[in-house]
């Protein structure tokens, strides 16, 4: 009697597509149908100690994740969809497993070479996606927060490198640091004033 083939779904999502600093971020993460995590959600719409408390189950629980980045670099020479997408794929080869299905939040398909369906909204709408996306954004503002020990003149800690009102007015004060995306424009609008070095 033949037996149902074993179904292994990942779910993949990323953090800071849109911030002028850092790297984008993506996780990929495969769920025990048998072991479902509670309160689940798009990483935006829960408070910062909820998602670290289901960071922390997450990866405990799950059958596999993985969290993979694109460098500022790879940001600034593909452009940050094509990056995005190259973390995508980082973060699903570095599971340890071949999923059947990835769902991916969004509308375009990262060319996994395996069965995909894009979902827009897909954070708020499937677990695997919503611990996906808490993965990803733990991991990006901890890589933020390091930077802002770095770079102490820009507020990391506080906007994670999004371009807030405070933000701005620190890169139009001290130009961009090795860690702003050069590709994007209000960073390029900036390059006419000092660059403060790595470890300034």
């Amino acid at each position: 009697m033949a037996t149902d083939p074993v179904v292994i779904v990942a779910g993949v999502d990323e953090a800071g597509r849109g911030p002028l600093a850092g790297p984008v971020v993506a996780a990929a993460v495969v769920l025990s149908p048998d072991d479902p995590i509670a309160g689940l959600d798009d990483s935006k719409r829960l408070s910062a100690a909820r998602r670290a408390d289901l960071e922390q189950e997450i990866m405990s629980r799950a059958l596999g994740w993985h969290v993979a980045a694109a460098t500022v670099e790879e940001i600034d020479t593909l452009n940050i969809l094509q990056a995005t997408l190259l973390a995508m794929r980082r973060a699903v080869s570095g599971l340890g497993m071949t999923p059947t299905l990835a769902l991916v939040d969004g509308n375009r398909d990262p060319g996994l070479g395996l069965p995909t369906r894009t979902v827009v909204g897909g954070d708020h709408l499937h677990a695997e996606i919503s611990a996906a996306s808490i993965l990803a954004k733990e991991s990006r503002d901890r890589v933020m927060l390091d930077l802002a020990r770095e770079h102490p003149l820009y507020g990391f800690e506080r906007h994670k490198g999004y371009p807030t009102a405070a933000h701005m007015a620190a890169l139009g004060v001290h130009g961009p640091c090795a860690h702003h995306r050069r590709s994007f424009a209000p960073v390029r609008r900036c390059l006419g004033g000092a660059v403060v070095e790595v470890g300034a």
